[in-house]
């Protein structure tokens, strides 16, 4: 468990040190500079940068760890333990000049996740979680909301940007939120949605059409802090299988199945 603890800290020094640089960058970002992977998919020589920074500092931690990047610029493969990490989650939101953007790491043992770390560089919060060790934030302990109901409920989702064909269900969910709840928030930054229902300002927050390195970082934070997460299935195929849904243990049930009722497979 120290060992978990220390190695954290290492992994969040990094993150934000990688943070800092991303954000500094961006005061002098030139749009001409920005590429286009997919549709609505962009990415930039900062990305790029940052992932390798990242890959070089956790190669030193970990030398036998595997990758999983979003950037590719190492080989992605799988060992028993395993990094995971998106080094600029919001490219659009920096490419914008929108201060809302994180670096998220996450370290798997096998298939379970043991560390999580996102820096959220706009408002210069560092968040962190080991398994067993709880979740943290700029080293003060964070816990999810204590919010019982969904219509008391802030929640944050991230609209698709590639996969449409769930587009009437999912604008179906929405009106389901905008009249059944307090509100619903689009950020741009999955990892900060997922620590900010950590942390409480969310009571939850849901998306399909995502990919592990998206996630990775957050999701352990919220189930650390006291929260649960599952998959659009209730399951726990939350890190590779597209589809997540947190919250605090007071409103998951509820989050769960007003979700479920408009994006199930079988409807």
């Amino acid at each position: 468990m120290e060992n978990l603890r220390i190695l954290t800290r290492e992994i969040g020094a990094l993150a934000e040190k990688t943070g800092l640089w991303i954000q500094k960058e961006q005061r002098s970002f030139q749009p001409e500079l920005e590429e286009e992977k997919d549709h609505n998919s962009l990415v930039s020589y900062v990305d790029k940068k940052a992932e390798e920074q990242l890959v070089e500092g956790l190669s030193k931690l970990l030398p036998d760890a595997g990758f999983i990047t979003e950037e590719a610029t190492v080989l992605n493969e799988r060992k028993a333990l395993s990094w995971v990490i998106d080094p600029l989650d919001g490219t659009t939101n920096f490419i914008h000049g929108l201060p809302l953007f994180a670096v998220s790491i996450g370290l798997l043992d096998g298939d379970d996740l043991i560390a999580g770390v996102v820096y959220e560089a706009g408002q210069k919060e560092l968040f962190s979680s080991w398994k067993g060790g709880g979740a943290w934030c700029n080293d003060e302990r964070i816990a999810v909301s204590d919010r019982k109901t969904v219509k008391d409920g802030l929640f944050a989702t991230g609209f698709p940007y590639y996969d449409y064909g769930r587009m009437q269900a999912f604008q179906a969910l929405l009106s389901d939120f905008f009249v059944g709840s307090r509100g619903l928030r689009r950020l741009g930054s999955a990892a900060t949605d997922l620590a900010w229902v950590a942390c409480g300002r969310f009571e939850g927050f849901f998306e399909y059409g995502l990919s592990a390195w998206d996630v990775a970082g957050g999701a352990l934070l919220v189930q650390e802090a006291g929260g649960s997460v599952c998959d659009f299935e209730g399951g726990d195929d939350f890190l590779f299988g597209k589809t997540i849904i947190s919250a605090n243990e007071h409103v998951f049930e509820e989050f769960r199945s007003i979700i479920q009722n408009r994006m199930s497979p079988k409807k």
